[in-house]
């Protein structure tokens, strides 16, 4: 898999079919003989209101993971005892060919995923009506809201809205072989991308320029939708967890912290990288930078089949309470401050997620209230299986407004000495993140962007 021929495993058919089953199997371990049909609706084109502009499309995740189809206004039945699946398409409207142009036909629907048969949405009322009459035991798998006005399941015995969008959350969880070459694929234009902007960002002057580079470069090969809004953060600007502003100079600021991926045919790359604007790395920021590095390198090691996401976790803030100990910002004994729970000041969030379909994929069960601070805002609370795709991204932040509350706190402020903290606010924040393949044995690393700090100097100075 390390070695994975992304090309050749993106020839074939994205594999709907395989999932269904998966799907099926999945919903009879809740349901015993479950029988009937899976019933989804991809998403509907909309306008934006009081325009006539259209809404940007994105699939729903449902009918992408049944079908691999990226087409608008579609459903699909798959018939659970036949494991027949047809795609429902909208008749053609010659008005919005005017306008539009012809959309997929029938055939080449049928040629390009991975479906028995497609056939025009007026055939869907009637063919649910055979379906649903065909047998007292019949369900309707459907998921709740997300069902026309305008179909029936009047015909079924038994509808069921629960289970079918658990089970397709859970399967999703594991990849198989072509959507980890769909991740590693966003992943390779995200990774050019990524260094295109160390190779602009000494000339750079705003962070907008700087989203634009890295935007234009994965435009340029053939991705043209991001997996989310990017974040380009510099100086103290990088302790925002989530900063969107994006237009801010970059003179006189240190760090620049760029969280950006591309996403290929619905799938999404999720990386980020920090780097000093000028091509040098201060003695301060190199030092937080080597204690960040070392945290992901260290959770990399830990990662296989089985492993406890949180023991992972843990172990990131291990390494950063003996970089932050090492450099005078926390003062006592690490395990009493790991005990305490101080170190979430520096590291408030968790240590990554599942990535497939979403950016933050489904099918990790997060606890957001759980009353222990360290472990709040883990995404993913499970052992990591095999096969599954997850974001590993420590990171040290110099965030005032999660920092001081813990100065003035006796229970943390013992642990804090704030005469050398307050030498390290304009560091802002590092964060590095990569996606990983988990195996049976270890992990594969999708993501190859540049995090050498050597190698991201010479690229910026362009030596």
């Amino acid at each position: 898999m390390a070695d994975i021929d992304v090309e050749s495993v993106l020839k074939g058919k994205y594999p709907a079919k395989a999932h269904a089953e998966r799907v099926v199997e999945y919903i009879r371990s809740k349901v015993p003989g479950a029988t009937g049909v899976l019933y989804v609706e991809g998403r509907a084109d909309k306008l934006l209101e009081d325009s006539d502009e259209p809404v940007p499309f994105r699939q729903r995740r449902a009918f992408m993971y049944l079908t691999g189809a990226d087409l608008a206004d579609c459903s699909l039945v798959y018939d659970v005892e036949t494991a027949q699946s047809t795609i429902f398409i909208p008749p053609v409207d010659p008005e919005s060919v005017v306008w539009s142009g012809l959309p997929p036909s029938p055939d080449q629907v049928l040629a390009q995923y991975d479906v028995d048969a497609v056939l025009p949405s007026t055939e869907l009322n009637p063919m649910l009506v055979n379906l649903g009459s065909r047998s007292p035991k019949s369900t309707v798998f459907a998921i709740a809201e997300r069902v026309a006005d305008a179909v029936t399941f009047l015909e079924f015995s038994h509808k069921d809205f629960t289970v079918l969008g658990e089970a397709i959350d859970e399967c999703r969880v594991i990849k198989d072989d072509y959507e980890i070459a769909l991740i590693r694929k966003a992943n390779q234009i995200s990774g050019a991308a990524h260094r295109a902007v160390l190779e602009q960002v000494k000339k750079a002057k705003n962070e907008y320029e700087l989203e634009g580079t890295f935007i234009g470069a994965c435009m340029r090969q053939g991705a043209k939708k991001q997996a989310y809004p990017s974040i380009v953060a510099s100086g103290r600007a990088a302790a925002t967890l989530h900063y969107v502003d994006n237009d801010k100079p970059l003179a006189g600021k240190d760090l620049l912290l760029l969280d950006a991926g591309a996403e290929w045919t619905c799938y999404a790359s999720d990386i980020t990288r920090t780097f000093p604007i000028s091509g040098r790395f201060t003695e301060k920021s190199r030092s937080i930078y080597e204690i960040v590095l070392q945290m992901q390198k260290d959770c990399i090691k830990m990662l296989k089949g089985g492993v406890s996401w949180e023991e992972v976790h843990l172990k990131a803030h291990k390494v950063a309470i003996d970089g932050l100990l090492s450099l005078g910002i926390l003062k006592g004994d690490r395990k009493e401050i790991l005990e305490a729970r101080t170190s979430t000041a520096f590291l408030p969030h968790g240590l990554g997620h599942y990535l497939g379909m979403d950016t933050h994929d489904a099918g990790g069960h997060p606890n957001y209230a759980d009353s222990d601070p360290m472990f709040r805002y883990l995404r993913v609370r499970k052992n990591l299986p095999a096969g599954s795709v997850i974001t590993v991204e420590p990171g040290v932040y110099f965030c005032e407004f999660i920092i001081k509350p813990y100065l003035n706190d006796p229970k943390h402020s013992k642990f804090i000495d704030e005469n050398v903290l307050n030498g390290y606010w304009d560091v802002g924040g590092v964060r590095i993140e990569d996606n990983l393949l988990i195996t049976k044995d270890g992990s594969v690393n999708l993501t190859d962007a540049v995090k050498d700090p050597d190698e991201m100097e010479r690229i910026i100075l362009g030596s």
